[in-house]
Formats: C-alpha cells, structure tokens, sequence
C-alpha cells in the first residue's frame, strides 16, 4: 500500500480565527500555508479580502496570495492545479501543507481529488448563456439554475455569473446536476493522511466580529481599495469582484445605493455567507470540530489538542503501509 503524503485543513466560518490558529500551527509542525480563499489570490485587493500583510507572516511560507491581477479568471479548478503544484513543493521541502481558508468547494476539490473533466469541449451553451446575461440579467440566470438545480442555486449568489453558468453548462451537458456530482465526489477518500479541522464559534460571537471587522476594514480603507479598483477599469461582472465588499461597493459607487445600504448589505451578505459556511461543514465527512468557547478561548489548548490528533494521524497512516 502507497503511503499517503499528510496534509492538513484548518478552515471554519468568516472571522473565526483561522488566520492567527494557522500560524501556530504551522511553526508546531513545521508547515507551509496554503490559502484557500477565492479572493486573496487577487493582487490589489488586500482590506476586503482579509488578506494576511507579508509583516504579519511570522516566517511562515504562504502560497496562492497576491498571484493574479483581478481582470483574471479564477475558479475551482484554477485553484486545484496550484494548490497541487504548491504542495509539490512543500512536501519537497519536507514540510507539511496546511490549507487554510473558508471555502469548502475548494478545500473538498483538494482533498478527495474531484474530477472536474466531465465536460465534452463545445462552448456553444455557455456562449448563449453569457448573452442571456447580458441581455436579461443575472436574476434571469438564477431563476433558470432554480429550476434544473435547486441546491446550487441556492448555494450561488445571484451575481455570481460565473459559478451559474458553469453549474448550467454542466447540467446541460451531462444531464446531472452539478451539485449530485458534487456530492457523490464527496464519498471519495481522500488521497491524503489528512486532518480537517473546523474552527468555529457561538453564532452571536461570530456576527459580532463580523460586524466589527467590517468597520475596521472601512476604517483601513475599504472604500478606497474597491474605487481603485473600479478606476483600473474592474468591472462588476468580473470574478474577482464578486467578493463580499466589492460587489457592494460597486453599487454604492454606480449611484445605485448608499454608503450606508452598502455596510449594512456587506455585514449583513457576510453573516448569511458564514451560516452557508457552517452548513457546508457540516456536510462534510471526517471534519473534526473545534468550538471555541468549549476550549475556553484558549488557543493554547485548541493547539496542543490539534498537534496531538496530527501525531496520531500520521502514526496510523504508517502504520498501514
């Protein structure tokens, strides 16, 4: 039997505190980071990202942040081929992978090695879906993904043009939902001796940061970084500002809205995107669970406790060759 090379998760809901967790973790076991997120990958967009700052690394190797320009494409299984090719190194290295990050599609599509091949090569649909858009609006899209797939639809952001097409295209072409191909990869083992860990907190606690975290970010200069942006020539369509505090702004700064409709949208879309968080998560197989409040706030032990599951995960993987 192949050994499986170790790698470990540590995700959990928006402002739960995975970011600080992570590099304890990595200077405990000697890892690299690798950053499960759809917006950190994007260069210029560091305040509503959450993006950690080079200072606040710690020595601790990051990878997939500040890689692309935001006029470029990104998606799952963008992110797939670099999260490999990252872990390549990192395993050469002789270190460990840690993969940190709220989005679950990403972390599962690494994990168990998902398939995204299904897809016979003509454009054609997804050419006629593009002008739908454009023609009829994002809403009409959704409406049309309600009806062949009610799941990815309600997982999907209305603006979120992109992820609807691609979840229309793949039902047209394979008469089958993405979201039952989604959930039948997710029976796979995973390729890996790994450890998935979940950090999450009280509900209250987790919408009081995320509100807090929000005026911080206004106060950093939010505002600032989206009309820099939109100077550059982004647009609202594009991937990269479909992030929770772009797409907002964007209608705040088209007259659509006003600064305040647009924080409370933002803190509001992002308390809904934490609760969908949990619900993928706990979806998931084989995630181990860490509540905060049941370790009493104590990093400290939440780390030890994590260190030790580790240990004895990679001692039963050697154990079987």
């Amino acid at each position: 039997m192949e050994q499986k090379r170790p790698l470990i998760v540590l995700s959990g809901p928006t402002a739960a505190g995975k970011t600080k967790l992570s590099l304890a973790l990595a200077k405990a076991i000697g890892g690299e980071i690798i950053s499960a997120d759809s917006m950190q990958v994007y260069k210029h967009m560091d305040i509503g990202s959450a993006k950690i700052k080079p200072e606040e690394m710690e020595g601790i190797p990051h990878h997939l942040i500040d890689i692309l320009e935001p006029e470029d494409e990104f998606n799952v299984v963008i992110f797939q081929k670099l999260c490999k090719d990252a872990m390549e190194g990192i395993y050469e290295r002789g270190h460990i992978p840690i993969l940190t990050g709220g989005t679950g599609f990403y972390i599962q599509a690494v994990l168990y090695d998902i398939d995204f091949t299904k897809n016979d090569g003509d454009t054609s649909y997804r050419e006629q879906l593009e002008t739908l858009a454009k023609e009829q609006g994002s809403e009409y899209l959704h409406q049309m993904l309600v009806r062949v797939d009610p799941k990815s639809a309600d997982a999907i952001h209305p603006n979120n043009v992109k992820r609807m097409i691609r979840a229309l295209e793949f039902a047209h072409q394979t008469n089958e939902s993405i979201s039952a191909h989604n959930e039948e990869q997710r029976k796979r083992e995973s390729r890996y001796a790994s450890c998935y860990f979940v950090l999450t907190d009280e509900r209250e606690q987790l919408y009081e940061r995320i509100d807090r975290r929000v005026d911080e970010m206004f106060e950093a200069g939010l505002l600032k970084e989206v009309t820099a942006l939109k100077e550059r020539g982004c647009t609202r369509n594009m991937v990269s500002m479909q992030g929770l505090g772009y797409k907002e702004l964007f209608s705040y700064l088209e007259g659509e809205i006003s600064l305040e409709e647009a924080i409370y949208r933002i803190k509001r879309d992002t308390r809904h995107f934490a609760k969908r968080q949990l619900t993928w998560f706990k979806r998931e197989k084989d995630v181990i669970w860490y509540h905060k409040g049941e370790f009493g706030y104590d990093e400290g032990a939440i780390l030890k406790d994590m260190e030790k599951r580790i240990a004895r995960c990679i001692e039963e993987n050697e154990d079987r060759i």
